[in-house]
């Protein structure tokens, strides 16, 4: 991924929190690689649905090996983009959807409800905006 300050929903960007990358290393018996890094970190984005403008709020998640010292080396690492982020909730204005329980509604709609009313801006906490290269 690479880190760019000029917003294009078309190159569909990425605002992480930079300190909540995660995941393990799992070793791997067979292939080129001795062990994988399984990586998540928090995520929020804006996209384009049926026309209306949504913030969504989610993670990105990579294997990768070497392990990354850091989350933006962990983003500088994450080259396929084919999947996006996973979305777990989703605020277009009227109404939320999302398959969590009530509390993490409350906490996403926390970031979700003001990210939309002051679009395209990040959010506090955030740092963007993230893109897969050759997005477009």
């Amino acid at each position: 991924m690479d880190r760019t300050d000029r917003f294009l929903i078309s190159r569909k960007p990425y605002a992480v929190d930079l300190n909540s990358l995660r995941g393990h290393r799992t070793d791997t018996p067979q292939g080129r690689n001795p062990y994988y890094f399984d990586g998540r970190i928090n995520a929020v984005w804006f996209r384009r649905r049926h026309g209306v403008t949504v913030a969504c709020i989610g993670d990105l998640w990579d294997l990768q090996h070497p392990a990354p010292a850091d989350a933006r080396q962990f983003l500088e690492q994450h080259h396929d983009g084919r999947h996006g982020g996973d979305c777990h909730g989703r605020w277009d204005g009227d109404s939320y959807w999302g398959n969590v329980t009530l509390e993490e509604q409350q906490r996403h709609l926390t970031i979700l409800q003001p990210m939309l009313a002051d679009y395209p801006a990040i959010p506090d906490g955030y740092d963007g905006w993230w893109t897969f290269r050759g997005a477009r």
